[in-house]
């Protein structure tokens, strides 16, 4: 036998490992609410091919690849236990267990480590929290992509409703199709049905009642069965709070807006403020998509650094706000087309900072070039520290960050010497610190980090209406403090 043979025999039982794998991974998804992941990326409804290609990533960040025959096991060992709604991330259970050297058996190793989550201590699935989606343009079609992916068992989160301006002919049947085909994101994984009569979107089983109407005082949620509801306010219409509390009508409890709050609105980014927020708090923002992206490595370079004062500059994808073609705009240059020209622009990501992170002294400035590319932005981070450092040092901390701490799921790295904007469609983390481009000398580190302003964003809102919906499930094995 060749060593071609060798290789693609190899590949044929990895392939045959993987399709195992899937089974084991919906049914602890639909019966359980345990979400398996591998390096912080979900392994549910993925392909044979896709679970192959998330293990071999591993290498990106972990140094070597990660095999399938290393995590099923884990896989085996997760079904035989008596779990509650989770996210267990058996990239992380393979790597830890082959660190420690007490010989215990993978059996034994992984009811330790996901303890949290069995027998007593187990959450139990409650009966799930109704979503309305007010505005269904660019972001709103992505969070109910996401809300539609992650109703798993039903117990999570469950989209009721969107709420529209009214249209003209076959307006639903449009929207719907909107939903099934995206240019950027491609195809709606599963199947999608429009009941005109009723105005309804069924999307892989998911009832979804389209509502129209031109203001919040016109919506009577409690007329279709909506109740204790968290609506996600799409428009950026409304940002401060007065303009907020019209959305708190009967069924809504809970206002979240998708563009940076005014005034004493809350800005909230996912794994580093979440957790300030109070229980009883009705309204509060997901800030921007560029203060998602930098606000995590900020923090995680300030933890270990210290941070004198910075100055981020995002090169930034075009968006719906601007011109197709010149024509009038209320702001500046933004009135030049669009698909045609790089356009000087502001940012509010740079001041937002001081919300998400009162704590940090340092000052931050910020400014924006807008660019000829639908999605994907990259932000460059340049960073005074308060203490000498060099490139091994600071490459080596976030990629450890990006592996094992609370901002794993915030933070990814990539070492890939050829990547480009668009490689990182889809991405689900606010942030991808490119390690080919970090530049440190002495006491400053610039950092290029990559976000798909759309997608990722819509992860980082998504994880917020859990948190506050009370969904949001614990992770194991727990990640390093």
């Amino acid at each position: 036998m060749t060593v071609n043979d060798d290789s693609f025999t190899n590949w044929k039982n990895r392939e045959e490992i993987a399709e195992s794998m899937i089974p084991l991974i919906g049914k602890l998804h639909r019966e359980r609410d345990v979400t398996v992941l591998l390096h912080s990326r979900s392994l549910v409804n993925k392909s044979v091919v896709s679970i192959l290609k998330t293990h071999r990533f591993a290498r990106q960040i972990a140094g070597e690849e990660l095999s399938v025959t290393e995590t099923l096991p884990f896989l085996k060992a997760l079904t035989e236990l008596d779990l509650g709604p989770s996210q267990i991330d058996i990239g992380m259970l393979a790597a830890t267990y082959k660190a420690d050297d007490r010989g215990l058996t993978v059996e034994a190793f992984t009811a330790e480590a996901v303890a949290g989550a069995t027998g007593a201590n187990k959450i139990e699935r409650g009966e799930g929290r109704d979503v309305v989606l007010y505005g269904f343009g660019r972001i709103g079609r992505l969070v109910a992509r996401l809300l539609i992916e992650k109703s798993g068992s039903g117990n999570g989160l469950r989209l009721r409703a969107i709420v529209v301006r009214g249209g003209g002919d076959q307006d639903i049947v449009k929207r719907a199709s909107l939903l099934r085909r995206d240019s950027i994101h491609g195809q709606f994984q599963g199947t999608i049905t429009v009941d005109e009569a009723n105005s309804t979107i069924n999307a892989n089983g998911n009832a979804i009642k389209v509502i129209y109407a031109n203001d919040p005082s016109e919506v009577d949620y409690t007329a279709y069965g909506i109740k204790n509801a968290i609506l996600i306010d799409n428009t950026g219409k409304w940002r401060d709070r007065e303009g907020l509390s019209g959305h708190l009508r009967p069924g809504i409890d809970k206002v979240v807006l998708t563009a940076p709050g005014k005034g004493d609105v809350p800005n909230i980014v996912h794994g580093v403020n979440h957790d300030t927020l109070k229980p009883d708090e009705q309204i509060l923002s997901c800030a921007s998509c560029t203060t998602n992206a930098i606000v995590p490595p900020l923090k995680a370079m300030d933890d270990e650094f210290g941070v004198e004062r910075g100055h981020v500059e995002t090169v930034h994808s075009f968006t719906n706000d601007q011109n197709l073609l010149d024509n009038y705009h209320k702001s500046e240059r933004r009135g030049r087309s669009a698909p045609l020209n790089m356009v000087i622009t502001e940012t509010g990501a740079a001041s937002a900072v001081a919300k998400a992170l009162p704590d940090l002294k340092a000052r931050i400035t910020g400014s924006s070039i807008r660019v000829p590319v639908p999605d994907v932005s990259i932000a460059i981070l340049n960073l005074q520290l308060k203490r000498d450092t060099n490139r091994e040092e600071v490459l080596d901390y976030l990629r450890d960050v990006s592996l094992t701490s609370p901002l794993r799921r915030q933070i990814d790295f990539i070492t890939a010497p050829d990547a480009v904007s668009s490689d990182f469609i889809g991405s689900r983390h606010a942030s991808i610190v490119d390690a080919g481009a970090l530049k440190v000398e002495g006491d400053n580190a610039i950092l290029y980090l990559w976000y798909d302003n759309e997608f990722g964003y819509s992860c980082q809102v998504i994880r917020v209406v859990q948190h506050v919906s009370g969904v949001e499930y614990p992770t194991y094995p727990a990640p390093a403090v």
